[in-house]
């Protein structure tokens, strides 16, 4: 029989390898980036990030009426 701790590190192991394999790649297919691109995703994760943030902040609201409503 097959340890299973084992066969876990091996699996595990394996999928680190394909991780790094992955990062590897794609770190190397956005080396030739043209420098509108990487303007154009500043800008969306800089939008992407007020959006975060009031979604955050409309989470936290409704959350707060909630408990208010409950302890009244």
């Amino acid at each position: 029989m097959f340890n299973k701790i084992s066969v876990l590190r091996t699996v595990r192991a394996r999928a680190i390898a394909v991780a790094a394999a992955v990062t590897a790649a794609a770190g190397s297919a956005s080396a030739a980036v043209p420098a509108e691109v990487t303007t154009a995703l500043a800008d969306m994760k800089a939008d992407g990030l007020v959006v975060a943030g009031a979604v955050l902040v409309a989470i936290i609201a409704i959350s707060a009426v909630k408990f208010i409503r409950k302890g009244l």
